[in-house]
């Protein structure tokens, strides 16, 4: 059955219907099935109850690679996109949302009560249509019912998916997921695909380059990411694990815009003093003391050298003045960002974008998996599984000369 899925999907058919028509007229499949013709149910129950063997599989074709010599470990890419889940936005909503839909079903099994004993009393026609209709009424609102011991605190939850949340993708909003992607930089073969909740790359690379390490069963060297990952909370974790973090800033990649004669870069800082001197040489003070802030607030010490400045209204408009935020981690920021625009740093960014922007393009466009067929996240990352098993099993064949060099080097590392 393993063989079956891994080589349909390796095709772009993800369907449990089409597979078991292959199975009947496809030689290939009927080859691998040695003969036997499983059902589309046989199949889509296979894949549905072994969710976490299925996931493991990616695993362990990245050992494989490992092994082979294909993975090398030092160097990891991580990028994401949004996938679409099996569920419709309209099933998303509110908690208020979810409770008048409830009131709504209770009324209407009320009513379905009340026309059902009428009808007994009177024995005018049948009840077959009527106790159907009550019996998915009552399964909805039992469904409804764990929906709601499963809310959150203002959360919106899909009754189709509840796993799923409502992500802004290029194509608009749609219930999915926020999948992420670790290849490898020696030949972008893909080492873990993880299937997240999130609604961005924010806060995801240091959880993301973990995953792989111990996929790999090593510590990586050099861990590279667009601006998108550009978390300093984040950022600071890998660094302070002896890595080598390739990460550019909003500002580096040209995400924001800000006016070069004011901005923060053009602001001063004495760490001596612990002040920022603005290009009129006036200075800023921390104005917050609190202990544990991530983030610290310096302001002007006399707010009138802001406001009979010539600058005013260019520089700020605030009528406390100019202020300028920094983070307790802003040292190593700073290093991050010299690091990116280092002969280095350009290097390893450039090679990214050769090797790690088309394993998501294979997966939706030529493998057609745009949009998942199981439901949760561990459905979603069971098929995951499958989808970077294919990649790398067709990179591997192109990396190793073909079909049969690959398989006289598999027979030789067993």
């Amino acid at each position: 059955m393993l063989k079956i899925l891994v080589y349909a999907y390796s095709y772009g058919w993800r369907s449990s219907r089409k597979i078991e028509r292959a199975l009947h007229h496809n030689l290939s499949f009927v080859w691998l099935a040695g003969g036997l013709k499983p059902d589309f149910k046989t199949i889509s129950t296979f894949r549905r109850n072994n969710k976490k063997t299925l996931k493991n599989v990616l695993i362990h074709c990245a050992r494989l690679c490992l092994k082979l010599n294909l993975i090398e470990g030092n160097t990891l890419f991580v990028d994401g996109s949004k996938f679409r889940a099996n569920a419709g936005n309209r099933e998303t909503r509110s908690l208020a949302k979810w409770e008048r839909y409830k009131k709504h079903v209770e009324k209407r099994i009320d009513e379905l009560l009340e026309e059902s004993k009428s009808i007994d009393e009177n024995d005018t026609k049948s009840l077959v249509t009527i106790n159907k209709e009550l019996l998915n009424k009552k399964n909805l609102k039992s469904k409804i019912d764990n929906l709601l011991t499963e809310f959150k605190d203002e959360e919106r939850v899909n009754g189709t998916d509840p796993d799923s949340r409502i992500l802004k993708g290029r194509q608009g909003s749609h219930a999915g997921y926020n999948v992420q992607l670790t290849s490898d930089g020696a030949h972008g073969l893909i080492v873990n695909l993880d299937g997240t909740q999130a609604g961005n790359d924010l806060n995801q690379l240091s959880p993301q380059i973990e995953q792989a390490e111990q996929v790999l069963e090593r510590k990586c060297d050099i861990s590279c990411a667009d601006a998108g990952y550009s978390s300093i909370d984040d950022l600071e974790k890998l660094v302070s694990d002896n890595k080598t973090v390739i990460v550019p800033s909003s500002n580096q990649a040209g995400e924001e815009k800000e006016s070069r004669a004011f901005s923060k870069e053009q602001f001063k800082y004495d760490p001596i003093e612990d002040i920022y001197i603005c290009p009129n040489g006036k200075e800023l003070y921390l104005s917050t003391k609190k202990k544990g802030l991530k983030v610290l607030d310096y302001r002007m010490k006399n707010i009138n050298d802001c406001l009979s400045c010539e600058h005013w209204g260019k520089c700020t408009s605030a009528k406390q003045g100019r202020s300028i935020r920094r983070s307790v981690h802003e040292d190593i920021k700073d290093d991050l960002h010299q690091l990116y625009e280092s002969e280095q740093g350009q290097k390893i960014y450039s090679k990214r974008k050769m090797v790690a922007e088309l394993q998501f393009g294979h997966l939706k466009r030529n493998l057609g998996a745009g949009v998942f067929l199981l439901r949760g996240l561990d459905g979603i990352n069971a098929e995951l599984g499958l989808l970077g098993t294919c990649f790398n099993v067709a990179r591997m064949i192109t990396l190793l000369g073909g079909v049969r060099p690959m398989i006289n080097k598999l027979v030789g590392i067993r």
